[in-house]
């Protein structure tokens, strides 16, 4: 009996220390779950928020940032009255070599010029940005006598009068204001962050189809000399772009602002694949100037033609290899020829910079901080100079 109750006892005390175990990993279970979930917690809040998510194809899903920025585009329609000819040879080549652009032997009558196109709200008080040609038609001229009339259509159907806050035909860039609050808009983004193959939305309003969304890639960054503008420095996208898309959002992966959908190229007058956005650190800056001064203010050294420099024109000018970009004329008593500057020298560096063509060598000229001075290094007769140049006010 001694030998049964003594097995018993040690029967019941593993029972109880197997029971003690289980309950007690039971216990640590739930503790061990919470630290990781609040380790995991922190990581989520140390990372980004993802809004990109991966829809059942297995492609991106990108309905989250339609949905946040599509209420921030609105469209943009215009309104002016304008003088046109009456000649029936105004457009015709032969007559304007003959008689000149302004000659008009027919008289001229009053005439309504529309045009339409997309805007993006950049601030809650009522800021729009959106294209200089959106707003001035054609021409890309706005009458200071009779400003166009400017109305803006919003996402949730209000339509609104706009007022001009100022134009950068340069940059082909407007701002608007409407008289009201609390609208949605898109948070700026860094376009120089921006990197080829990046996916992008375009949002606009194309052949008046409001609110339309379309998606691709950043095919190229920093494109010049495609004969938009006087100031060139573009993202090529092919995210569809047509009529009416102008002044529209271009919009990364985390529903940000990096440009503003500007030009197409195209043989048809529609997509083919190739669209141009002004970057959003160049954006942010014209809205910068424009409200605060109404205009654009850029840095000048004075009138300056320039040339991209051969492999002829290299050897001739003792140039050790193609770069830079020759000075051709210039005029005398400007900031650039009281520093020294002189025809027929290469432009290689520009504050540090390697100039590479004009286009480049004039933004960085416009981009320079007016009453700076900047350090040209140029090529003459084989010999490396440094020039140090005033930086004044293009309106001077």
């Amino acid at each position: 009996m001694t030998a049964r109750r003594l097995l018993l006892a040690v029967l019941l005390l593993s029972c109880g220390f197997a029971a003690g175990l289980v309950i007690t990993a039971r216990l640590w279970a739930p503790a061990e779950a919470d630290a990781r979930n609040q380790a995991d917690a922190r990581n989520q809040a140390d990372a980004p928020t993802p809004v990109v998510t991966l829809g059942a194809s297995g492609l991106p899903d990108f309905s989250q940032i339609a949905e946040r920025t599509v209420p921030a585009v609105a469209n943009i329609s215009s309104v002016q009255i304008v003088r046109r000819r009456n000649s029936p040879f105004s457009n015709d080549p032969f007559f304007r070599y003959f008689f000149g652009d302004s000659a008009d032997l027919f008289g001229s009558r009053r005439g309504v010029e529309r045009s339409l196109g997309s805007g993006v709200i950049v601030s809650a008080d009522g800021y729009v940005l959106t294209n200089n040609h959106v707003v001035a038609g054609e021409s890309g001229q706005i009458s200071l006598r009779q400003l166009p009339a400017i109305t803006v259509a919003l996402a949730d159907k209000r339509e609104m009068a706009a007022t001009i806050i100022g134009v950068d035909p340069a940059t082909d860039l407007a701002l608007l204001k409407l008289d009201v609050d609390n609208l949605p808009t898109i948070p700026w983004g860094n376009s120089d962050r921006l990197k080829v193959a990046e996916w992008v939305l375009a949002i606009g309003n194309p052949f008046q189809l409001n609110q339309t969304v379309t998606l691709g890639i950043v095919s190229a960054l920093g494109r010049t000399n495609v004969g938009i503008s006087a100031y060139e420095d573009f993202i090529q996208t092919d995210a569809a772009i047509n009529p009416g898309n102008s002044g529209g959002a271009l919009v990364n992966a985390r529903g940000e602002l990096v440009g503003i959908n500007t030009a197409i190229f195209s043989q048809s007058g529609g997509y083919q694949g190739i669209g141009f956005a002004v970057p959003s650190t160049l954006a942010r800056r014209i809205v910068s100037d424009l409200t605060r001064f109404g205009e654009v203010r850029r840095g000048s050294i004075g009138y300056v033609e320039i040339a991209p420099v051969t492999t002829q024109m290299a050897e001739q000018l003792g140039i050790p290899d193609v770069r830079g970009v020759l000075i051709q004329a210039m005029r005398r008593g400007t900031s650039a020829y009281e520093a020294g500057l002189r025809p027929g020298d290469v432009v290689v560096a520009f504050n540090g910079s390697q100039v590479t063509d004009g286009g480049q060598l004039s933004r960085l000229i416009q981009d320079a901080q007016i009453g700076s001075t900047a350090t040209l290094a140029v090529i003459r007769e084989g010999r490396r100079l440094e020039l140090q140049v005033p930086i004044q006010s293009s309106g001077n």
